[in-house]
């Protein structure tokens, strides 16, 4: 049977050439053809901030994407997906694709974030709040690098920078022939969550000596920000405050176990939620129990407030104040307390007491112990930082990369506020010494940011409230919850949703190939034709003999 096959085949080639060119030729054609590519990879992308505050919308506003990839350098932005990675990124090539009416951008970051040169992550944490300033009608999207997703880019890059040097024919070739994506997200469109409840924590240790004593009430925000709320992980700001909460806490609860350290202060522990919307849960804390109650820790005699706020990291430490403390008063005891226990045991910290005035004309305030000294009770705030203005402390970058020399650094500031009040004896003081866990510090650490922590992320039934309760309740009486939701009315903060999604790469074609595709198969029909006509009957009395 083969034998019979070939010799038609090769009669077939001795046939006229127009139709050895018919049929040979798109059979040649169709075998050699190599293996179709993959058509299209599928990753996951993560949408930039997208919020309401007081009223002011900020962010993107938009959640759907369907159009063709570009990069940044190509002459025509104008409804393309313009994919970027972050090591090229500049606020000038974002402001030049949202100029041009960009479709979306796609901003591509590294597997590992910490690994990158140090001004890369500084550029770029300085240049979050400029994209989040005001809204932003572009979809805007992260995309952690993968080899699939770089290739893309890479193709895509040669793709849209050789445009700009080739005559018109050539591009018109190079456009015809070049490999194109389509960029598709699977998401529907953002639209508002009703009734989100922000939580946070309360928990307390009494004191020793009588009734009314004084109050010392310890406060760290959990929440974490970044551009985008699902790459938001916070380790410095705020995980670290919130490890050193625990872990005094855990210290407290184990003094307050003998009489010879329980001092005669009562302490009140509070972890709030929404600290990177204005304090939120701070607020609606604060309205309770000073407002809305009559038995309140708070509207007794508070000694202060001590918020914890971003101190993992630096070679320094700062107590911010509204007011500076008065000689006399506990407030002016632990300014001298950590004074005294940095110069003399941690020579190589630099401290120093920061003043800053309320401004109640600013929309944000400056740190968490303003709403307290709103209310007229006497807070400041423990942190490396020395102004609130630092991008570390609203940055996707800020992941985890504590050092344990600073960590134990910053403890030893924090030991400072329990040596003059709340250890009597010096045998308390050498008992904290002793029972400090710095791997029990840097465990809690590596579990707050093993997940986003953004308070878009983080409701009522989330991980990191229960066991942030658990952990609380290990150590402290009488742990309570505090929600907070926005008035339907005139809402404080408005959230939404889509704020991860699956994205598709598809490869095209551009339209100008299906036009040339077209033009080629009507030329070959129409040779085909003309081969039929003019050769049709000798080819079939040329079949008619061989068969």
């Amino acid at each position: 049977m083969f034998e019979e096959a070939s010799e038609v085949f090769d009669n077939m080639l001795k046939a006229s050439f127009p139709f050895t060119f018919i049929v040979f030729i798109p059979a040649v054609l169709i075998l050699v053809s190599p293996l179709p590519a993959e058509a299209a990879h599928e990753f996951a992308v993560y949408r930039m901030q997208q919020y309401d505050l007081q009223g002011q919308p900020y962010g993107t506003r938009n959640a759907i994407l369907n159009t063709e990839a570009r990069t940044v350098e190509a002459e025509v932005l104008s409804r393309r997906c313009v994919i970027m990675r972050l090591a090229d990124f500049s606020y000038d090539k974002y402001q030049k694709a949202l100029r041009q009416s960009a479709g979306a951008v796609v901003i591509i970051l590294p597997k590992n974030m910490s690994a990158m040169p140090q001004d890369i992550v500084q550029q770029f944490m300085e240049l979050e709040p400029e994209m989040l300033a005001t809204e932003t009608i572009v979809p805007v999207y992260f995309a952690m690098e993968d080899d699939e997703l770089l290739s893309i880019y890479t193709q895509t890059l040669t793709s849209s920078s050789s445009q700009g040097s080739l005559s018109a024919a050539e591009v018109l070739l190079h456009t015809a022939t070049a490999n194109g994506f389509q960029m598709v997200t699977s998401g529907a469109q953002s639209k508002a969550i009703s009734d989100w409840a922000i939580t946070s924590l309360e928990g307390r240790l009494a004191g020793v000596g009588g009734e009314d004593l004084p109050t010392i009430v310890v406060v760290a925000h959990y929440d974490s920000f970044g551009v985008a709320p699902w790459l938001s992980y916070g380790a410095d700001s705020n995980g670290s405050g919130v490890s050193m909460l625990l872990e005094l806490a855990r210290l407290f609860s184990k003094l307050y176990t003998y009489k010879r350290t329980h001092a005669g202060y009562n302490l009140l522990f509070f972890v709030s939620g929404g600290g990177k919307f204005n304090y939120q849960g701070t607020k609606r804390w604060l309205e309770d129990n000073l407002d809305h109650t009559d038995s309140s820790l708070l509207q007794d005699n508070v000694a202060f407030v001590l918020c914890l706020d971003t101190l993992g990291n630096g070679d320094s430490l700062h107590l911010h104040v509204s007011k500076p403390p008065k000689e006399g008063t506990p407030q002016f005891s632990l300014l001298k307390e950590l004074e005294s226990v940095v110069t003399s045991q941690y020579p190589e910290v630099k401290f120093s007491m920061v003043h800053k005035k309320i401004n109640l004309a600013d929309d944000m305030l400056a740190w968490e112990h303003e709403r307290f000294g709103i209310r007229r009770l006497p807070a400041f705030t423990l942190s490396h930082l020395p102004s609130h203005r630092l991008a570390q402390r609203s940055s996707i970058m800020d992941v985890r990369s504590v050092r344990e020399k600073a960590q134990q650094e910053h403890q030893g500031g924090s030991r400072g506020t329990g040596q003059g009040h709340l250890q009597p004896h010096r045998e308390g003081m050498k008992i904290w010494g002793s029972l400090i866990q710095a791997l029990h510090l840097s465990a809690v650490v590596d579990w707050l940011t093993a997940q986003p922590r953004a308070a878009q992320l983080v409701d009522k039934d989330s991980s990191v409230v229960s066991t942030l309760e658990y952990h609380l309740g290990r150590y402290l009486k009488d742990v309570k919850r505090h929600y907070v939701k926005a008035d339907k009315r005139d809402p404080e903060f408005v959230f939404y949703d889509q704020l991860k999604q699956t994205m598709n790469a598809y490869r095209v074609k551009p339209a100008i190939f299906d036009l040339l595709l077209a033009v080629c198969i009507a030329a070959y029909l129409g040779m085909m034709y003309l081969a039929i006509q003019v050769s049709g009957p000798s080819l079939l009395w040329h079949m008619h003999h061989v068969t």
